[in-house]
């Protein structure tokens, strides 16, 4: 399963980024192979819309999950339509291999 991580960088040393839509960068996670692909978030600077746009990238990837601190309101509908789950992680140090090894267990 494919599981989207917002990131601050594009390191496994990065930490997860609070902001889902304006993330730096979604790290795409296989559970299944353990592969990890670092994605730039092209709509961390659009005006309006980041959110949805940033649903779109995800989608595209076929996650079946997204691990951040924050989701905007627009979101959770637009995410239960695609049977997207949403995991909230309120830690700001959690680094990206940190939720790896939680996903893996």
């Amino acid at each position: 399963m494919k599981v989207a991580i917002t990131s601050t960088g594009n390191s496994l040393e990065s930490t997860v980024d609070p902001r889902f839509g304006r993330c730096a960068y979604f790290a795409i996670y296989d559970t299944d192979s353990k592969a990890i692909a670092f994605i730039p978030n092209p709509a961390r600077h659009v005006e309006e819309g980041a959110g949805p746009k940033a649903v779109q990238q995800v989608a595209s990837y076929e996650a079946k999950k997204i691990v951040s601190g924050e989701f905007g309101m627009k979101i959770k509908p637009l995410l239960d339509s695609l049977k997207i789950q949403m995991i909230v992680v309120k830690d700001p140090e959690k680094k990206i291999m940190d939720i790896m090894e939680m996903l893996n267990h």
